[in-house]
């Protein structure tokens, strides 16, 4: 009997797929199709959730021949990273004007990224006082306690490497290695090394410029290859976000999220005030953040579903260039950066919240000024190094917990909620990589205001 509703799920997929599909032969906005799919993802999680119920066989099952669809696609968007990151930043940077556009453009990007986690962090603190948090009154069950645990064995890890040698790590010394991702900080370092390329070919453009122009020449063949690649990967996004958010849902453990309710809520409310506070920077800056919301929801679904920051890279890097009208080389380098560094909700929002939810358990009061400068100082540095170690929110908790000398094993009470929280946390860390650069382009004069308000772009970078 179960092999036949095994069956029936998977039939259901199948037509929703082809759904999508019609929907694109129609030629449908991608808006509407990353849309759909993410609405009939919810509704047949929902059924699978509430007809079989989370951790029963059909939905194990099920779900595992879901993940072609979700995880799949997930896998193919991590393969083009590294070459897109790649062959993109060299591109850019043989196509500066001027060398010293680099580094301008790096420090804008960096102090934008650090700069609003720390500002993330304040949002935190805000938002769990007003819901007054406290780790004394959640339940620790096993799960939690194992989470602590293995919690605290991680915290060694992190403790083994010292600050220097963090950011040592960013440095490739072998950089084919980074190539195949298998460092936490394997992006970030390709990105330097494609930096050093771009550089060196900015040389010998002024004192061999023949060698120079077939290696430009060659580098432009490349890129066009790999764009094309992403577009036909981006293609599949619709059907990518179904998977994804079918599974989550049906797989969502509801008494967790019930039992933690107030959490989820309080993270959420500090989420969307975060997200409210890019719009006003973008609105600063005078663009309008209607334009902007409209032009990277699609990014933002992807990475709401996808729970990855590195996977949404290329649905990032091609909005930003295409639609908001970011400079090349600057999208590039704060898609890149932003997946690693600075990351509002994981290294922002997070860590303070727990902070200020485990400090009063400590006899500790988290609203004293010491314990928020210290706690916001803190949060700022590792939003920075937390790539080093990677890991995302774990870590960052880990660093921040451990340097305001809070027990880290009380990190593990929200298991049960965190693939829910990792959602929103995700998507606020995408839309804080897109606010750097189109902001950082706007900064250097670099910024295509015309795309970027032609309210169409969005649909004729992804008429996919």
């Amino acid at each position: 009997m179960d092999t036949f509703f095994i069956l029936l799920n998977i039939v259901i997929m199948l037509a929703i797929i082809g759904l999508l599909f019609y929907m694109q032969k129609k030629h449908v906005s991608f808006t509407k199709r990353v849309f759909t799919g993410l609405g009939l993802g919810i509704v047949l999680g929902a059924f699978l959730q509430i007809a079989y119920a989370a951790d029963s066989e059909v939905v194990n099952v099920t779900t595992d021949w879901y993940n072609i669809a979700g995880r799949g696609y997930v896998s193919l968007l991590m393969m083009i990273v590294i070459p897109l990151v790649m062959v993109s930043i060299i591109q850019s940077i043989i196509n500066l004007e001027k060398s010293a556009d680099l580094g301008k453009m790096s420090a804008w990007i960096l102090a934008f990224l650090v700069g609003t986690a720390m500002i993330a962090a304040l949002v935190g603190i805000t938002s769990a006082s007003i819901f007054d948090l406290n780790a004394d009154q959640i339940e620790m069950g096993q799960a939690e306690q194992d989470r602590g645990l293995a919690l605290e064995e991680r915290l060694g890890e992190v403790q083994d490497l010292s600050t220097p040698e963090k950011i040592l790590s960013f440095i490739p010394s072998n950089p084919f290695l980074d190539m195949t991702g298998q460092r936490a900080t394997s992006t970030i370092a390709v990105v330097i090394f494609s930096v050093f390329i771009g550089v060196a070919v900015l040389g010998v453009r002024r004192k061999k410029p023949e060698e120079a122009t077939r290696f430009i020449n060659g580098v432009n063949a490349i890129y066009a290859v790999v764009m094309r690649m992403v577009t036909l990967i981006l293609r599949l996004t619709p059907y990518g976000i179904l998977g994804l958010m079918a599974n989550t849902v049906a797989t969502t453990d509801v008494a967790g999220i019930l039992e933690l309710g107030k959490f989820v809520g309080a993270s959420y409310v500090a989420l969307l005030a975060m997200f409210v506070i890019h719009l006003l920077l973008i609105s600063l800056f005078g663009l309008n953040p209607m334009t902007f919301v409209k032009k990277v929801l699609p990014v933002l679904g992807f990475a709401f579903t996808s729970r990855s920051s590195a996977g949404t890279i290329p649905l990032n890097i091609q909005t930003q260039r295409n639609s908001l009208g970011v400079h090349e080389g600057i999208a590039n380098m704060s898609a890149s950066f932003g997946a690693t560094i600075g990351q509002n909700g994981c290294a922002g929002i997070y860590p303070a919240m727990l902070a200020v939810m485990i400090a009063p358990s400590q006899g500790i009061d988290p609203l004293t000024p010491g314990f928020i400068i210290q706690l916001v100082l803190i949060i700022g540095i590792s939003s920075f190094g937390v790539a080093g170690v990677g890991g995302g929110a774990t870590f960052a908790a880990l660093i921040v917990l451990s340097s305001m000398n809070l027990p880290v094993a009380l990190a593990g009470l929200l298991i049960s909620v965190e693939p829910l929280i990792d959602m929103g946390r995700t998507a606020l860390n995408v839309n804080d990589a897109m606010v750097t650069g189109t902001l950082t382009s706007k900064v250097m004069k670099k910024l295509n205001i015309k795309r970027y308000n032609d309210p169409t772009a969005v649909e004729k970078e992804a008429s996919l």
